[in-house]
Protein backbone atom coordinates (compact mmCIF):
# COMPACT_ATOMS: atom_id res chain seq x y z
CA UNK A 1 0.00 0.00 0.00
CA UNK A 2 2.81 2.40 0.86
CA UNK A 3 4.47 1.65 -2.48
CA UNK A 4 1.24 2.57 -4.26
CA UNK A 5 1.18 5.99 -2.57
CA UNK A 6 4.88 6.55 -3.35
CA UNK A 7 4.33 5.68 -7.03
CA UNK A 8 1.26 7.92 -7.18
CA UNK A 9 3.28 10.77 -5.60
CA UNK A 10 6.05 10.39 -8.19
CA UNK A 11 3.57 10.40 -11.08
CA UNK A 12 1.72 13.47 -9.76
CA UNK A 13 4.99 15.33 -9.19
CA UNK A 14 6.22 14.62 -12.71
CA UNK A 15 2.91 15.74 -14.21
CA UNK A 16 2.99 18.98 -12.22
CA UNK A 17 6.50 19.75 -13.47
CA UNK A 18 5.52 19.32 -17.11
CA UNK A 19 2.79 21.97 -16.97
CA UNK A 20 2.77 24.36 -19.89
CA UNK A 21 5.09 27.37 -19.48
CA UNK A 22 3.68 30.89 -19.45
CA UNK A 23 3.03 32.34 -22.91
CA UNK A 24 6.38 34.14 -23.15
CA UNK A 25 5.96 36.04 -26.44
CA UNK A 26 2.37 37.21 -25.93
CA UNK A 27 2.08 40.84 -24.90
CA UNK A 28 3.45 44.17 -26.04
CA UNK A 29 7.03 44.60 -27.20
CA UNK A 30 8.87 47.82 -28.03
CA UNK A 31 11.18 47.00 -30.92
CA UNK A 32 14.16 49.07 -32.06
CA UNK A 33 15.69 48.43 -35.48
CA UNK A 34 19.07 50.14 -35.96
CA UNK A 35 20.50 51.53 -39.20
CA UNK A 36 17.59 51.33 -41.64
CA UNK A 37 17.75 53.65 -44.70
CA UNK A 38 15.28 55.92 -42.85
CA UNK A 39 17.31 55.87 -39.62
CA UNK A 40 16.59 53.87 -36.49
CA UNK A 41 13.01 52.60 -36.35
CA UNK A 42 10.89 52.20 -33.22
CA UNK A 43 7.97 49.81 -33.49
CA UNK A 44 5.42 48.48 -31.06
CA UNK A 45 4.31 44.87 -31.54
CA UNK A 46 1.14 43.72 -29.79
CA UNK A 47 1.08 39.90 -29.84
CA UNK A 48 -1.89 37.82 -28.71
CA UNK A 49 -2.64 34.12 -28.76
CA UNK A 50 -5.91 33.25 -30.47
CA UNK A 51 -7.02 29.63 -30.92
CA UNK A 52 -3.52 28.47 -30.01
CA UNK A 53 -1.85 30.66 -32.64
CA UNK A 54 0.20 33.79 -31.99
CA UNK A 55 -1.03 36.79 -34.00
CA UNK A 56 -0.94 40.54 -33.71
CA UNK A 57 -0.15 43.89 -35.20
CA UNK A 58 2.68 46.40 -35.35
CA UNK A 59 2.48 50.16 -34.97
CA UNK A 60 5.02 52.92 -35.44
CA UNK A 61 5.99 53.85 -31.88
CA UNK A 62 6.91 57.41 -32.91
CA UNK A 63 3.61 58.00 -34.76
CA UNK A 64 0.69 56.31 -32.96
CA UNK A 65 -1.77 57.77 -35.51
CA UNK A 66 -0.12 55.85 -38.38
CA UNK A 67 -1.92 52.82 -39.80
CA UNK A 68 -1.44 49.57 -37.93
CA UNK A 69 0.46 46.85 -39.78
CA UNK A 70 -1.04 43.37 -39.65
CA UNK A 71 1.36 40.56 -38.86
CA UNK A 72 1.12 38.05 -41.71
CA UNK A 73 2.78 35.15 -39.94
CA UNK A 74 4.67 34.14 -36.83
CA UNK A 75 7.01 31.17 -36.42
CA UNK A 76 7.87 30.50 -32.81
CA UNK A 77 10.02 28.18 -30.77
CA UNK A 78 10.72 28.16 -27.04
CA UNK A 79 13.35 30.92 -27.19
CA UNK A 80 12.95 32.36 -30.69
CA UNK A 81 10.32 34.10 -32.77
CA UNK A 82 10.15 35.17 -36.41
CA UNK A 83 7.53 37.81 -37.18
CA UNK A 84 6.49 38.42 -40.78
CA UNK A 85 4.69 41.52 -42.07
CA UNK A 86 4.46 43.75 -45.13
CA UNK A 87 5.73 47.33 -44.99
CA UNK A 88 5.99 49.81 -47.87
CA UNK A 89 5.34 46.99 -50.34
CA UNK A 90 8.07 44.70 -48.99
CA UNK A 91 7.71 41.41 -47.16
CA UNK A 92 9.69 41.86 -43.95
CA UNK A 93 10.89 39.36 -41.36
CA UNK A 94 11.94 40.17 -37.84
CA UNK A 95 13.98 37.40 -36.23
CA UNK A 96 14.29 37.71 -32.44
CA UNK A 97 15.75 35.43 -29.76
CA UNK A 98 15.21 35.51 -26.01
CA UNK A 99 17.93 37.27 -24.00
CA UNK A 100 16.11 37.23 -20.66
CA UNK A 101 12.52 37.45 -19.38
CA UNK A 102 11.99 40.98 -20.76
CA UNK A 103 14.43 41.34 -23.69
CA UNK A 104 14.89 39.94 -27.18
CA UNK A 105 17.72 40.44 -29.67
CA UNK A 106 18.09 39.66 -33.34
CA UNK A 107 17.75 41.24 -36.76
CA UNK A 108 15.37 42.46 -39.43
CA UNK A 109 15.80 40.87 -42.84
CA UNK A 110 19.29 39.65 -41.82
CA UNK A 111 20.46 43.23 -42.49
CA UNK A 112 19.60 45.43 -39.52
CA UNK A 113 20.21 44.77 -35.82
CA UNK A 114 17.04 44.66 -33.76
CA UNK A 115 16.18 44.45 -30.10
CA UNK A 116 12.90 44.28 -28.22
CA UNK A 117 11.88 45.11 -24.68
CA UNK A 118 8.69 43.89 -23.04
CA UNK A 119 6.24 46.73 -22.28
CA UNK A 120 4.88 46.33 -18.77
Amino acid sequence: MIMLFLMLGVVCTSIAQTAAPADFFAGKWEITVVGTPNGDAKLLADLTRTDGKLTGQITNATDPSADKIAITGIDEAADKIIIGFTAQGYDVTLDLSKVDDDNLKGNMMNMFDASAKRVK
